[in-house]
């Protein structure tokens, strides 16, 4: 059985609970570890043993705790022992092994505290029992895979938009244009992280069905996608009983990704290979908080300029959203959760509804980067306070309740108008990926593994002018708690004769000449 990361981290999570007592090196090591790779769902007997004889460098005999060759060496201490001794001991204990037993990884551990050294990097990574769910990817050598974080402008993140340009380019070049190429490189975007991240289960079955069952040519591509889509828009009890299994076994998406149906492209075999390569990538690494750059790579650098398409780092948006709103939900939050009296669970429960009645409008939100980070934001927070509200679940033995209902803030929170459709669709997209993302965060915290699928809520895009469209039939101004965003600047000198139309139809609707502002100032107007 492979199991997806959101499994893994949720065992992670109850492996940690069930040995957060643990201390006695004798007399509890061997359960210990063989508890830690049943995380996996692997044996620890095929792979690794306990207590090899070893040569150290002194010539004294020593036992390695637990070996894995060529992969993992562990020392374990008791509690509160050592862990620098500990990892020289590790060390001492590698000069005798041979070239095939070399291990890539020491690990040293009293239960509490782990220290794990990569060493072909010299890479140290330190935490505590407690956070072993936060630093599971780390040990995904034990299944063959690993995990690695994303970062601003990260390879992983421009490899993955070359990829996704390629195919666009390609698809393009063979008359396949338009809201039809849109719409169909968005659900593509969707399916490649979904293989990879939990969302479709097991891991890799678009991958499959797409390698074994198409035509190397290509030439049948197009129409099992097609049906591929119409299966993610079908409930299980309403798919035809005759169904292909290998096409059973995906997911019932909805969230209206799949909706629309229009002729799919005409592949040949350089197509088939570009989507296959992006299938091949690991998406699991990438960032919906800059998704953007996803778009930004299949458009030309001129008309995007023109357009006013560009891209806010995350570093820049957090700089933004911290004093609009969420430093003071940090501050109430801490202030109710330092509460000492009997009505301090109602306040947090309260709490927790506010960020639920929480709305965000972005009127120039491009591919949704500031909604994205601002929705996992406030995940972030919301899961702060649902771990403060547990405490109380447990003291009245509500031990196996339902992960689903935990969480309360949702996608359908975000509003955005954007002038392009493609962005506009990546922007959704980008949305429910962040929402997979933060609902793994909440399985690892919870241990029980939580996936939003069907897709019951959606984000709001509106594609469509900003500036020529009423923000009230968006949403209900009264209903909207903040509006923020990053709207194209445009110099009065730069702007064309139809964005000059706008600023005078906004500034002096009667006169002949409007107000001389840069453009970015309509969105104040208009705000």
């Amino acid at each position: 059985m492979t199991l997806s990361w959101n499994e893994i981290r949720a065992r992670a999570h109850v492996f940690a609970q069930d040995w957060a007592n643990a201390h006695y090196e004798r007399g509890e090591t061997q359960s210990f570890w063989n508890a830690f790779f049943a995380i996996f769902g692997m044996d620890r007997r095929r792979v690794a043993v306990y207590e090899k004889s070893v040569e150290k460098l002194s010539g004294a005999k020593g036992f390695i705790d637990l070996f894995w060759p060529g992969e993992l060496l562990v020392e374990q201490k008791s509690r509160g022992r050592d862990l620098h001794g500990a990892r020289i001991q590790a060390l001492d204990y590698t000069h005798h092994l041979s070239e095939a037993e070399m291990p890539k990884r020491i690990l040293a551990c009293d239960f509490r505290q782990w220290e794990l050294t990569d060493l072909t990097t010299g890479e140290t990574t330190a935490f505590l029992l407690t956070d072993l769910p936060k630093h599971i990817e780390k040990f995904g050598f034990i299944l063959g895979r690993t995990l690695t974080r994303f970062k601003d402008q990260d390879p992983v993140n421009i490899k993955a938009a070359e990829l996704v340009g390629l195919l666009h380019d390609l698809l393009r070049a063979s008359g396949y244009t338009g809201h039809r190429l849109e719409v169909f490189l968005t659900r593509i975007v969707f399916c490649l992280f979904a293989d990879d991240t939990g969302i479709f289960e097991p891991k890799d079955i678009l991958w499959d069905y797409l390698e074994t069952r198409t035509a190397t040519d290509g030439s049948d591509l197009g129409p099992k996608l097609s049906q591929l889509f119409d299966i993610l828009n079908t409930p299980p009890d309403e798919r035809q009983t005759t169904l292909d299994p290998d096409l059973a076994r995906f997911p019932y998406v909805n969230g209206h990704l799949f909706d629309e149906y229009f002729p799919p492209p005409a592949f040949n075999a350089d197509m088939r290979a570009a989507l296959l390569n992006a299938c091949n990538f690991d998406w699991t690494p990438i960032s919906p908080a800059i998704f953007g750059s996803l778009f930004q790579s299949v458009m030309d650098a001129t008309e995007r300029r023109k357009k006013g398409a560009h891209y806010t780092t995350e570093k820049n948006i957090l700089k933004l959203i911290g004093p609009l709103f969420l430093d003071d939900l940090r501050a109430e939050f801490t202030r109710l959760k330092d509460r000492k009296d009997t009505h301090r669970r109602r306040e947090l429960t309260r709490f927790q509804l506010k960020l639920r009645g929480l709305t965000f409008l972005d009127p120039a939100c491009g591919c949704g980067n500031f909604l994205v980070i601002t929705y996992r934001e406030l995940r972030q927070l919301e899961l702060e306070v649902v771990t403060e509200l547990q405490a109380y679940r447990r003291a009245e033995g509500m031990i196996d309740w339902d992960v689903s209902s935990i969480s309360l803030v949702d996608v359908d929170q975000f509003y955005g108008i954007e002038l392009e459709e493609f962005p506009a669709r990546i922007a959704e997209t980008a949305l429910w990926m962040m929402d997979h993302i933060m609902n793994t965060r909440l399985s690892a915290a919870f241990g029980e593994a939580y996936v939003r699928i069907p897709l019951n809520k959606s984000p709001h895009i509106t594609h469509g002018d900003a500036l020529d469209l009423d923000w009230a039939s968006v949403i209900d101004p009264a209903k909207c708690s903040y509006i923020l965003g990053n709207p194209p600047f445009v110099g009065q000198s730069y702007q064309s004769k139809d964005q000059r139309e706008q600023m005078r139809r906004l500034t002096n609707p009667n006169g002949k000449n409007g107000t001389p502002l840069d453009y970015v100032g309509a969105w104040f107007l208009k705000a």
